[in-house]
């Protein structure tokens, strides 16, 4: 892949995965490694491209009233400290693909189950469980190096957790801090040299993300319906999946 597909492909990934609330960092990973880049930069790239796109996304989701604060910090600060322990762990790229392309098509599979008709209490205990698993999403998400949200979008539509939009808003938030930890975690592991490597490999991509970030932030706000950024969701996640494990 030449370097200016892989701009078009970083800015059409931001666009479309910040349109639902995610940061697009496992479909960056993918395309980098495809790319062969250093292995050692994947996660650190894909996390600072996933704060560019994440920011910009987390702040329109909140000037529009959409992020139900209560929830949503809950869940990440939960989730944080386990994404910086995950971040400091040690995986192999092959370990990394296997385990991020299969959770990715379970994740997806799961979107698509039909739904059924809440019952009451429902979102009460399903909101429970999701406290008790931020921790170990957290950690995933720091051990493969991505935010996380992809991961727990699924299963807070799974529980009936929140509306579709206010599930979009909380899993952008939930990438931005656990994509700030992970990162930390990757660098305390690789050293802080790594940090001017990847920030010199991967600068246009940032800016390549940030202009797919904000219009696909944009689109989520004022422009899709809840149906529609449900589907979504569930699309592109199977779609990642895939492609990562065709790959390994």
């Amino acid at each position: 892949m030449g370097f200016a597909a892989l701009l078009a492909a970083f800015c059409v990934t931001a666009l479309l995965y910040a349109s639902v609330g995610f940061g697009g960092g496992s479909t960056y990973s993918a395309l980098l490694a495809l790319s062969g880049m250093d292995y050692r930069l994947l996660p650190v790239v894909s996390l600072l491209c996933n704060l560019v796109v994440v920011s910009g996304g987390s702040i329109r989701f909140a000037r529009a009233g959409i992020t139900p604060w209560r929830g949503a910090l809950a869940l990440t600060a939960i989730a944080a400290p386990a994404a910086l322990l995950g971040g400091l762990t040690p995986i192999g790229e092959r370990a990394f693909l296997m385990l991020l392309g299969a959770s990715l098509c379970l994740a997806g599979a799961l979107l698509l189950l039909p739904k059924r008709e809440t019952a009451e209490g429902a979102s009460a205990r399903g909101g429970r469980a999701m406290l008790i698993a931020a921790a170990p999403l957290g950690y995933l998400a720091g051990l493969v190096g991505i935010g996380g949200g992809i991961f727990l979008a699924p299963l807070l539509h799974l529980v009936r957790w929140n509306t579709p939009r206010a599930i979009a808003a909380t899993a952008s938030l939930f990438i931005l801090v656990n994509s700030l930890f992970g990162l930390f975690g990757q660098l305390g592991k690789s050293g802080f040299g790594i940090l001017g490597a990847a920030a010199n490999t991967g600068l246009p991509l940032m800016l390549a993300v940030v202009i797919g970030g904000q219009i696909g932030s944009l689109f989520a706000v004022r422009l899709f319906k809840p149906q529609v950024i449900a589907w979504l969701t569930a699309v592109l996640t199977i779609v990642v999946g895939v492609r990562l494990l065709v790959g390994v």
